[in-house]
């Protein structure tokens, strides 16, 4: 596997569904130190999954959070997410998103943002 770019485009984002595929992208982020990102199909539907306790170094900045932030409850009020989806400090989940192609829209955009880079997440928003 392939280290992930800073940030990782969308046609990059590893498909970690089944426990091996997670396990294995979950590893290479820990072993290289970076934000986790992936993606991963649930049923008919996909789920975006963002970690940062993978970069023990790595900070999100209080404004890039509360724009992570904002973003999910838009998110969930627009329906486009389950509640029960997960909005962070460093563990980010998304369920339920419709397509694999805007998961990994989505996914890109959080990794973006998780290393400072907001933009992607707000133009993503306007997309939906």
């Amino acid at each position: 596997m392939q280290p992930l770019p800073i940030p990782c485009p969308a046609d990059l984002v590893p498909d970690a569904t089944g426990q091996d595929a997670f396990t294995a992208a979950y590893r290479q982020a820990k072993q290289r130190q970076s934000v986790f990102v992936a993606v991963k199909r649930q049923g008919p539907r996909w789920a975006v999954k963002a970690d940062a306790l993978t970069a023990p170094e790595h900070t999100i900045g209080t404004e890039v959070y509360e724009a992570m932030r904002e973003a999910l409850i838009h998110l969930i009020r627009t329906r486009q997410i389950r509640p029960d989806s997960s909005a962070g400090p460093v563990y980010f989940a998304l369920h339920d998103v419709d397509g694999e192609g805007r998961a990994r829209e989505l996914a890109a955009a959080l990794h973006a943002a998780l290393y400072g880079d907001p933009g992607p997440l707000a133009s993503c928003l306007r997309s939906s």
